[in-house]
């Protein structure tokens, strides 16, 4: 098992990775006027696939096509891409922006779930479960689940949770199979793009309509920007994080990305902002530093 690298190491991908990933709620949505949601799906991908497909070029890098390099690139690119990105485009058609980027908090603990169920050889730190533990308590006061659902899609909100478990399952996968390849990380998160963007094609070509909205610049500008740093860019981050600091340290952002979320949906699509998910966002983020050992304690 790799040791885990000093914070300093990770700690600028971390930052830059959970404001790109909390963006994307809001590009989600605004894509979602124009796109069905396998839609958003596949232009997502194919964007993201393009912008790694020009960097691998300019870094004369070879793109392998063993079969296992293929076939665990694959897994990869069906749990961390295609079924999730698909769910969480169709939630954000009845459910906020910012909620979708609470919900997906949940991550970690599926992470934590998934490390101990079927890959144990990641196991977390104590300090680290601490950290994801205040960072769920801080999700569910932002989600004020004393309310319940309230006017809420109960589908919509299955997606989500759905969505987190594919993430949950995904970091640790790339950590056992995928990174042990060998490959660098734009080739590796390429690879993944392609092979999903391909299963997701004919989908989406004779499953429903191609569009459901006129084309704007809005729409179409927020599917450039998901595609190339929403996902190209923000995976190649992503993997370097699981190299450096694990799977447990690199689901942890999506503790710190709701924040970013509900910020950028209050303010760009008028969505309301509660006193309880204030209060949730700090939990959060007190969350975040424990579980990477920014906040020392006393024994």
């Amino acid at each position: 098992m790799k040791v885990t690298k000093p914070a300093r190491s990770w700690l600028i991908d971390f930052s830059i990775l959970a404001l790109i990933w909390g963006a994307s709620f809001l590009f989600i949505a605004v894509a979602g006027n124009t796109l069905p949601p396998i839609g958003v799906t596949f232009f997502r991908m194919a964007f993201g696939a393009l912008a790694l497909f020009v960097l691998i070029k300019l870094a004369k890098q070879r793109i392998p096509l063993t079969a296992k390099a293929l076939a665990h690139t694959f897994v990869a690119g069906l749990v961390m891409s295609a079924i999730p990105f698909t769910l969480f485009a169709y939630a954000e058609l009845h459910v906020s922006s910012g909620l979708a980027g609470m919900v997906n908090a949940a991550t970690p603990v599926m992470t934590v779930l998934a490390i101990m169920i079927a890959f144990r050889d990641q196991k977390p730190t104590r300090v680290q479960i601490l950290g994801l533990s205040v960072g769920i308590l801080g999700t569910l006061v932002l989600l004020g689940v004393w309310q319940g659902f309230g006017e809420n899609d109960p589908l919509a909100i299955g997606a989500l949770i759905l969505a987190t478990i594919c993430y949950g399952f995904g970091g640790p996968y790339i950590r056992k199979f995928v990174s042990p390849l060998g490959l660098p990380n734009q080739v590796a998160v390429f690879l993944q793009l392609i092979t999903a963007t391909i299963v997701t094609l004919p989908i989406y070509l004779f499953t429903g309509p191609l569009l459901t909205g006129t084309p704007d610049w809005a729409s179409i500008s927020s599917m450039v920007i998901l595609g190339v740093f929403g996902t190209g860019i923000a995976y190649v981050i992503y993997y370097r994080i699981i190299d450096a600091a694990g799977s447990t340290i690199a689901s942890s952002v999506t503790i710190v990305q709701p924040v970013v979320a509900v910020v950028l949906g209050m303010l760009l699509l008028q969505e309301t902002l509660n006193w309880f998910e204030v209060v949730g966002g700090l939990v959060i983020i007190l969350g975040a530093m424990i579980a990477q050992g920014r906040v020392r304690f006393i024994r």
